[in-house]
């Protein structure tokens, strides 16, 4: 008997710029050309049927202009595409023009376009470099910092995919401009989300400007963008592989996303979200960890970012209630969930440990009380 031994330490850089800004194509454009994914000049630019004649054609064609050679590859927007099956075919169009290891990839769009593409990126030839050109609130509020990549499945959402950091973000506040107001409703969940679960400051914030950031005054939006990054970075410097404090990200997500995939996605992303943060809220009273006028005041500005803050009546609360069992916090086939302490800051129930479990009964008299 022999034994050979493959040591493979490392020692990766993953570090990148998040650029926020206005009308960010040429500053893209110029970092594509002068470097910043190397030599590479063949780009295969990812969008959804809503966002290619807004930016991905526009991207593509100015790619060409500069002497690189760029596809576009178009799915159909929304959450139902973010599938192992949409990004085979991607990754089958792709084939079929040529692309190979020495290309790179351009997502450009919303959070479910960041998800895909990201996935695609980290695999495809066995990983090529990709970049981001965020057009949603929602993107810029989730997708920027983190490095998180995967699709849904039946089953579950976001539990197939990997960890792949972009060469760069950019977060184009112009961009917003062209979305619905429930879009943009949808995105202020999630910042939401990031004022109470660690930045007071910016909750204080968003009581004080919500209607600025609703109606796109570029000062209220461009401090939102920036507090969005922060948040999720000082989270995530501590804990990229979300091994202990990045699940406190997910207050919202337990049971949010199970409440998006029992609608089928008859709510937005962060519609849903927003209904999880109140149940969540619910939780965190139990507890003793918020008080009632905590919580009011957190659901009224909710509202009035146009948010939903109760499950519809739509929804089956039974299976909603089993759809929970899908959260990736669920361990030994008991529930978990992250508390909020107060506004602006989270439960450490021990040292590293921010998720607790939680009895089934106790989260289906909450969302029977919803």
């Amino acid at each position: 008997m022999s034994k050979f031994h493959v040591s493979l330490k490392k020692v990766v850089d993953d570090s990148y710029d998040v650029e926020i800004g206005f009308d960010l194509v040429n500053k893209l454009i110029d970092d594509l050309q002068f470097g910043l994914v190397g030599s590479r000049k063949k780009f295969a630019v990812i969008t959804d049927s809503i966002v290619k004649d807004l930016y991905g054609a526009v991207i593509c064609d100015r790619l060409r202009e500069a002497g690189c050679q760029a596809e576009m590859f178009v799915f159909e927007a929304g959450e139902k595409s973010k599938t192992r099956a949409v990004k085979e075919q991607l990754e089958d169009a792709m084939l079929a023009q040529g692309f190979r290891r020495d290309c790179c990839v351009v997502a450009v769009g919303g959070g479910v376009v960041t998800d895909l593409a990201g996935f695609l990126a980290g695999t495809y030839g066995r990983g090529v470099p990709f970049v981001s050109y965020a057009t949603t609130l929602l993107a810029a509020a989730d997708a920027s910092v983190g490095g998180k990549t995967a699709v849904d499945t039946p089953l579950a959402t976001n539990l197939i995919g990997l960890f792949n950091q972009p060469k760069k973000v950019y977060i184009d506040v112009a961009a917003w401009k062209t979305l619905p107001g429930r879009q943009i409703s949808s995105g202020m969940a999630e910042t939401v989300k990031h004022a109470m679960l660690g930045d007071a400051e910016l909750f204080d914030y968003l009581e004080a400007h919500m209607e600025e950031i609703l109606a796109g005054d570029p000062d209220a939006c461009t401090y939102i963008a920036n507090a969005n990054c922060r948040v999720k970075y000082e989270v995530v410097m501590k804990d990229e592989r979300e091994s202990g404090l990045r699940e406190i990200l997910n207050l919202g997500h337990t049971v949010g996303r199970a409440i998006e995939t029992v609608s089928d996605y008859r709510l937005l992303h962060g519609e849903a979200v927003a209904v999880g943060l109140v149940a969540e809220m619910h939780l965190a009273m139990r507890l003793g960890h918020l008080t009632e006028e905590e919580m009011s005041r957190t659901v009224r500005l909710l509202k009035r970012a146009n948010l939903p803050t109760e499950i519809p009546e739509y929804i089956d609360r039974e299976a909603l209630v089993k759809k929970l069992y899908t959260d990736k916090k669920v361990r030994d086939g008991k529930l978990r969930f992250v508390v909020q302490d107060g506004i602006g800051a989270m439960v450490e129930f021990a040292p590293g440990v921010y998720s607790v479990p939680v009895e089934e009964e106790v989260a289906r008299e909450i969302i029977r009380s919803m």
